[in-house]
């Protein structure tokens, strides 16, 4: 399956983004998909995920309350819609799947990646 990442982009703090992940080529159902972030000179973190039906998520404690994960599997697009930003949530942000097991917060579990997109929160 591939993904494609959108909606990144410049906001300043307690502002709102909503990014995107559309996959193709394969059967989007049967994947669990996640978000991960990485910021310059940090290693890649969890911040979300949800199950194959949507109706299981895991997030991580930095964006508890604050970040909502959801999936469209007949759009084959998965969402993170993120509220209250701080500057601290600064990072490229990647959608990723994974075809076996449960939700995961580990990034070596996952073998699907997207390209990535920047988020940037100015203070």
């Amino acid at each position: 399956v591939q993904l494609q990442a959108s909606g990144g982009g410049l906001v300043q703090a307690g502002g709102s983004l909503r990014l995107s992940c559309a996959a193709s080529g394969g059967t989007f159902s049967r994947y669990i998909m996640a978000w991960f972030c990485q910021a310059p000179g940090k290693e890649r973190e969890f911040v979300a995920a949800v199950g194959r039906l949507g109706r299981s998520t895991g997030y991580a404690d930095s964006v508890k309350g604050r970040f909502t994960i959801s999936r469209e599997n007949a759009k084959n697009t998965v969402y993170l819609q993120m509220n209250s930003l701080k500057p601290e949530d600064t990072a490229v942000y990647y959608c990723a799947g994974r075809a076996i097991g449960s939700l995961s917060n580990y990034y070596a579990q996952y073998e699907y990646w997207g390209q990535g997109t920047q988020v940037t929160v100015s203070s």
